[in-house]
C-alpha cells in the first residue's frame, strides 16, 4: 500500500444511529438531557465529598475519581454525537478521530484500575479492619488514584501510534456512534496485526487480571461477612459493600457484552446500542446507586441543600 493513500485521510465520516429526519429531535432530546444528568449527578458527588470533611476517606477519594472518569468519557463523546444529530456534519478530522478513541480506552482502562481499587479497600476494611488505616493510609489512597490515571493515560498511546500509522484506504465511514477501536480496524486496508496483539495482550493484563483481583476481594469478603455470628451483623457490614457491587456488575456487565462476545454475534450496527449502554447507563447509574445506597452522602446532600435553601431566603 503506498504511503500517499494513508497521507490522504484528513477525516472520517461517523455513520451515527439513524438518518431518518423524524427520529433526530427525540435522539437529540434524549442524549441532551442524558449529558445533563450525568453532568449534575457526577459534579453533585464530587462537590458533596469535597466540601464535607467526613467524607475525605479512601473510598469516598476513589468515588470522586469515578466520578472525574464518567464526567470525562461523556464529554468527549456526547457532545459530538449532538452535533451530528442536529447539523447532520458527521465529519470528524483524522487527529480528532485518534484522540477520541485515545481518550475513551485511556479512561475506560482509568475507570477499570479505580474500580479495582475500591475493591481492595473494602477488602482490608472487612477483612482487615484492625490494620485499615495502616494499608489504606491518605498517601497510599491518593498513590493508588494517581497510579489508575498514570497508567490509564500511558497504555493505549501504543493503540494511538499504531492505529495513526494504518492505511484507510477503502472507506472512511465510520458505522459507528463515535471513534472507537474496533469500527476504525473494520475500515483499515493494512495490516492489524499489531493492533489487534496489543489489544489482546493489554486486555489480558488490565481487564481480565483486574477482573479477577475484584472477584477475589469479593470472595475473601463474603467469607469473611459468613463469618459473623448474627444475621444484623452480616446485613450491616456487607452493606457498606452493596453500592460499589452494584456498580461494578453493571460496569462489566456492559464491557463484556460491548468487547468480550462471540466473533460470530459481533456486529457494528449493534455494537452502537451496546456503547450506548456504556456511555450513558453507566454515568448516569453510579451517582444514582452510590446516593440512594449510602446514607453519609444523603446527609451531607440534604445539608447541603439546606443551606443552599436558607441564603436564597
Amino acid at each position: 500500500m503506498k504511503s500517499e493513500d494513508k497521507q490522504n485521510v484528513t477525516e472520517f465520516l461517523i455513520q451515527g444511529l439513524t438518518d431518518i429526519p423524524k427520529l433526530q429531535f427525540p435522539i437529540f432530546f434524549i442524549f441532551l438531557l442524558s449529558y445533563f444528568i450525568i453532568l449534575l449527578g457526577n459534579i453533585t458527588i464530587f462537590v458533596l465529598i469535597l466540601s464535607d470533611s467526613r467524607l475525605h476517606t479512601p473510598m469516598y477519594i476513589f468515588l470522586m475519581n469515578l466520578s472525574l472518569t464518567d464526567i470525562g468519557n461523556t464529554s468527549n463523546i456526547l457532545p459530538k454525537i449532538l452535533i451530528i444529530v442536529v447539523t447532520q456534519h458527521k465529519t470528524i478530522s483524522f487527529v480528532g478521530c485518534i484522540t477520541q478513541m485515545y481518550l475513551f480506552i485511556s479512561l475506560t482502562l482509568t475507570e477499570i484500575l479505580i474500580l479495582t481499587a475500591m475493591a481492595y479497600d473494602r477488602y482490608v476494611a472487612i477483612c482487615h479492619p484492625l490494620h485499615y488505616f495502616i494499608f489504606m493510609s491518605l498517601r497510599y489512597t491518593v498513590i493508588l488514584a494517581a497510579a489508575s490515571w498514570i497508567i490509564g493515560f500511558m497504555d493505549p498511546t501504543g493503540h494511538a501510534i499504531l492505529v495513526s500509522k494504518m492505511s484507510f484506504c477503502e472507506s472512511h465511514l465510520i458505522d459507528h456512534i463515535y471513534c472507537d477501536l474496533p469500527p476504525l480496524l473494520k475500515i483499515s486496508c493494512s495490516g492489524n496485526f499489531k493492533v489487534e496483539l496489543l489489544t489482546f495482550v493489554e486486555g489480558a493484563v488490565f481487564a481480565v487480571v483486574s477482573f479477577l483481583l475484584t472477584f477475589l476481594s469479593y470472595m475473601f469478603i463474603v467469607s469473611s461477612v459468613l463469618k459473623i455470628q448474627s444475621a444484623e451483623g452480616r446485613k450491616k457490614t456487607f452493606s457498606t459493600c452493596t453500592s460499589h457491587l452494584t456498580c461494578v456488575t453493571a460496569f462489566y456487565v456492559t464491557l463484556i457484552s460491548l468487547y468480550m462476545r462471540p466473533t460470530s454475534s459481533y456486529s457494528l450496527k449493534q455494537d452502537k446500542y451496546f456503547a450506548l449502554l456504556y456511555i450513558v447507563l453507566i454515568p448516569i447509574l453510579n451517582p444514582i446507586i452510590y446516593t440512594l445506597k449510602n446514607q453519609e452522602v444523603k446527609d451531607t446532600l440534604k445539608k447541603l441543600l439546606h443551606r443552599m435553601v436558607i441564603k436564597t431566603l
